[in-house]
């Protein structure tokens, strides 16, 4: 572990990109459901628009999060270069990869036969699951007991299905 100058530990390498994968698949999950909650009214190809909502919508946060730390870099007065640049990109991407399966799901539901509403619900499945999976896979990856494995498993689903109760309230 590095150090700052205030003494806290720092994650390098290995374990720092493990970190920032996990923690933006988590981040990217739950934003692609908070997306898929507010689409509101879809045009006339609802399933197009609600696939390139989700990922330009991720693609976003994810330039935002490498700005921001960019950014603070610079604010630390470490010095910008390409590999600090690549570096950055490659930590956030989950972000914007986060979409990527709840997008697939959109863009599949119709081979299972779902209609629009259907698909909306299969997408929201979709990435609370992915928010649910990447924490428990940060937890296992840091070597947390099965109990802590399963306490962030647990609050991960709960916030998923505070996303799933907002859709409920605001669309009936």
């Amino acid at each position: 572990m590095n150090r700052t100058d205030r003494g806290m530990p720092q994650p390098h390498g290995a374990e720092h990109r493990a970190r920032a994968h996990y923690t933006g698949g988590v981040y990217g999950s739950m934003l692609a459901a908070s997306v898929i909650v507010g689409a509101g009214d879809l045009g006339s190809s609802p399933r197009t628009e609600l696939v390139l909502l989700l990922l330009l919508t991720g693609m976003v946060f994810w330039a935002a999060h490498v700005h921001a730390q960019l950014f603070g870099a610079r604010l630390a007065q470490r010095d910008l270069d390409r590999r600090t640049v690549l570096h950055v990109f490659r930590d956030e991407w989950p972000i914007a990869n986060a979409a990527v399966p709840p997008a697939v799901a959109v863009a599949a539901s119709p081979l299972l036969g779902l209609g629009v509403e259907g698909s909306l619900w299969l997408a929201l499945a979709v990435a609370v699951a992915g928010q649910v999976g990447w924490s428990v896979a940060a937890a296992r990856r840091a070597g947390a007991s099965r109990r802590v494995m399963a306490v962030t498993g647990s609050v991960n689903l709960l916030l998923g299905l505070l996303i799933i109760l907002f859709k409920l309230v605001l669309t009936h």
